[in-house]
């Protein structure tokens, strides 16, 4: 599936709660309706960015493993 992201957040080697606060202020600066694309490596990422998302109204996209890293598209509500 091919999103067309409008800004890149790499949390890569940070741990919880770090990438979850660092999605909230990135994505305080897109538009409604721009998407986000997440890179992560924490495991616990699966659980918490679509709490955030469920929680914010924001859509996730998809979701999936690529390597050791954790993809994120996140449409912004």
């Amino acid at each position: 599936m091919t999103h067309e992201v409008k800004d890149i957040l790499d949390t890569t080697g940070l741990f919880c709660p770090e990438p979850v606060m660092m999605l909230h202020g990135k994505i305080r600066e897109v538009e409604s309706g721009e998407i986000i694309k997440v890179i992560a490596t924490d495991p616990s990422t699966q659980r918490d960015i679509p709490k955030f998302c469920t929680f914010l109204g924001h859509t996730l996209l998809e979701q999936k493993e690529s390597n050791d890293n954790y993809l994120y598209y996140i449409q912004k509500k």
